[in-house]
């Protein structure tokens, strides 16, 4: 994660507010996580882009976002922005739906996404925005990264469980996103699958689904 503290000299206004009448939190505090990915201009008729997102809580994914983006976006930038911002509504309307349900929070909801560009103009207060077309989705999600909702990290590529619903993956590709998605483990191709079925015993996976490794 790439923090800084220095949020208060660019969004001074920026509060987690506490939906009203809110329930008092009971029982475990919840974690969140979030993961975005977009497909640059991969309609070959449009040149739109394709957005990806999953959430989970507690390590269980409970929601997920697939759908061609409104606008034509000029650059890988432009378009994992706008699946990021689409993502942090998302991680918004879920934290409150939560929180009128008395379900403690465990901190901000942690994002993360594939492209470092996208990570460091979201988290750095210094960052200065070169594209200003991009500047609406820009704000929305370094606002939500000041107060403190939102925290950015960065995933490679290759194991981004969002890239499933961007695109089409080959069957290698397929399974280890299935792995991150199902189990949040990540297998290299390298691993044996005897190796595979020893450390799925070890993580306690007998509830969860199958997965023909």
């Amino acid at each position: 994660f790439n923090v800084e503290n220095d949020w208060v000299n660019f969004y001074k206004d920026a509060v987690d507010e506490l939906p009203p009448g809110m329930p008092e939190p009971r029982g475990k505090a919840v974690s969140m996580n979030a993961f975005y990915d977009a497909s640059h201009a991969s309609n070959v008729v449009t040149r739109r882009s394709h957005s990806g997102i999953m959430i989970k809580v507690m390590n269980a994914p409970i929601w997920w976002y697939s759908k061609r983006q409104n606008t034509v976006e000029s650059s890988t930038f432009g378009s994992e922005f706008v699946a990021k911002r689409i993502a942090v509504d998302m991680v918004e309307s879920l934290r409150y739906k939560l929180r009128m349900f008395g379900v403690p929070l465990d901190g901000p909801a942690n994002v993360f996404g594939d492209n470092m560009s996208v990570v460091n103009a979201s988290s750095i207060g210094s960052h200065v925005l070169q594209k200003k077309h991009n500047s609406i989705c820009y704000h929305r999600v370094r606002e939500a990264s000041a107060m403190g909702m939102i925290r950015c990290g960065f995933i490679p590529g290759n194991v981004n469980p969002s890239d499933m619903f961007t695109k089409i993956l080959n069957k290698t590709k397929r399974i280890t996103c299935l792995g991150m998605m199902v189990l949040g483990v990540y297998y290299p191709d390298r691993i044996s699958r005897a190796e595979r079925i020893s450390r799925r015993a070890k993580i306690g996976t007998d509830d969860r689904p199958e997965i023909d490794w």
